[in-house]
Formats: structure tokens, sequence, C-alpha cells
């Protein structure tokens, strides 16, 4: 992939070919500066949250991940009770990018870190602590021209069938860029204003972006419970908050797989 855009933007290798882009990053030493990027149109082996498979047909996908070392103003690191807002950040950034290349309007962010048009998936984020604890790795896989017939499940899409007029590497490379263009500077802020949420603004911004409120939904939970309600809020964490059907009481939910019941 030629990637101009992008280049310009972070330290970016492109790969003809990679298992995952989240492990390439992983590998490096511990010196590999912040906003290094890898990324490839071919990811043999990448995952998703919970430990899921990302089927990535080769020429058909776009898999990206970038490297963050969270640091506030004076150099010290960020609370680690902040870093759930990071991949929140990351899906605001990355929906932002995909409405810019679609013709209408239908772009929505599926809490945590999922994209949406029309309700269908189009692109999934997964981040990952490095094994320095130090930062995280924010992988992002995004189909770009698989055709119906090839989609991983009934409820997702692809920017080519949402109507995107760029293709090929062109299409790769605005995602991309516009990913990262988008992203630095909402992070930046927050990281400015010590993880503040609610003073960065990011915690409101999220929150108009994101799908997830307002719908019915299922929550399937870390340790296997299944919580269903209506999706209310997100709290000061970045939690889901959720209204419990069983007995009304709201629960805050910090990790788990959502469901919009509207879509069965």
């Amino acid at each position: 992939m030629h990637l101009p855009r992008s280049s310009a933007l972070a330290r970016l290798a492109v790969l003809d070919e990679t298992p995952s882009t989240n492990d390439a990053l992983l590998a490096l030493p511990d010196s590999a500066r912040e906003f290094t990027v890898v990324a490839t149109a071919n990811q043999t082996a990448g995952r998703g949250r919970l430990g899921r498979e990302w089927i990535a047909p080769p020429g058909q996908t776009l898999a990206a991940s970038v490297l963050l070392r969270p640091r506030l103003p004076a150099g010290e690191s960020l609370e680690l009770s902040h870093w759930g807002w990071i991949p929140l950040i990351a899906g605001l950034a990355l929906t932002r990018s995909i409405a810019a290349l679609l013709p209408t309007d239908g772009t929505g962010l599926k809490w945590p870190n999922d994209v949406l048009v029309h309700g269908r998936k189009v692109s999934g984020i997964l981040a990952e602590l490095l094994p320095s604890g130090d930062g995280l790795v924010l992988g992002a896989g995004i189909n770009l021209a698989i055709p119906a017939e090839g989609l991983p499940t009934p409820t997702s899409t692809s920017l080519g069938l949402e109507g995107a007029t760029l293709s090929g590497d062109e299409l790769a490379d605005a995602v991309l860029a516009g990913w990262l263009a988008a992203f630095r500077p909402l992070y930046q802020e927050f990281l400015h204003l010590g993880g503040d949420a609610d003073g960065s603004g990011i915690r409101e911004q999220v929150s108009e972006a994101c799908s997830t409120l307002g719908q019915r939904v299922r929550v399937h939970l870390p340790g296997g419970d299944v919580l269903s309600g209506a999706a209310i809020d997100i709290d000061r964490s970045g939690r889901l908050c959720v209204k419990r059907e069983t007995d009304g009481r709201v629960q805050a939910v910090a990790a788990g797989d959502v469901t919009h019941l509207r879509y069965e």
C-alpha cells in the first residue's frame, strides 16, 4: 500500500502481510516512540475483543495499530483509572473519519468502540497493554471493499457497500489519515486536562456520537452474566450505564459485549 497522507501524520510502517498489527507493535522495544503506526491490507491472524477472530480478506480491509504512552503535561503517567477513555476517544475519531468518506449521514459509535453505518458494523478497535505496562496499542480493523457475499456476519458492512467513492490505496489512506488527524488533538486535549473527560469535552462528544445510548441492549459481561435494559448514559469513567429491565436499577458496565436489540 502507498499511504502518503498517513505517513505525514505518524511514524508509519506499511507491511505487505502480518499476523497482527497489534502484535507487531507489542513486540517493539521499550524505546519505540508514541504514535508509531503499523498498517497492512493483509492481516492473517487478527483478533477482536473477547478473543474473537477478525476476518480480514486480503486487499479488502485495512488493519492499523497505533502505539500510545499516555503522559500528562509534566511528564507523569496518566492514572490507570482514566485509561478507559482512550479507546472511546479512538472510536470517536474513527467514526468521524469514516463519516467524512460516506455520502449519507448514518455513522455512529457503538459503545465502546465499534463504528456502525446504518446499524451495521464497519470497524472495530482492540486496545491492549504494552508488556511494560506504561502504554497501550490501539488496533483498528476497517472493512474497505468487502462485497455483500463476503461479509463476516449478517450485521456487517463495508465502506464500498455504503457508497464510498474512493477505492484501493486512496480509500485506505483517507481512512487512516482521517483517523490519526481526528484522534491526536482529542487525545492530547484529554491529557492536557489531566484525563478529565468532562473538562476536555470528551464525554460530551463521545455521548453525542454514541448510537448505543437510548437503545435497548443486551450485554454479555466478562464473568458470563447477561444484562438487559436501556442504555441511558456514559459515566465519568467511560462506563456504559444500563437501566436494568428486571428491577429498574442502573448498572455501570466497564467491559462487555453489547447487542442493540432493535437489530435482532
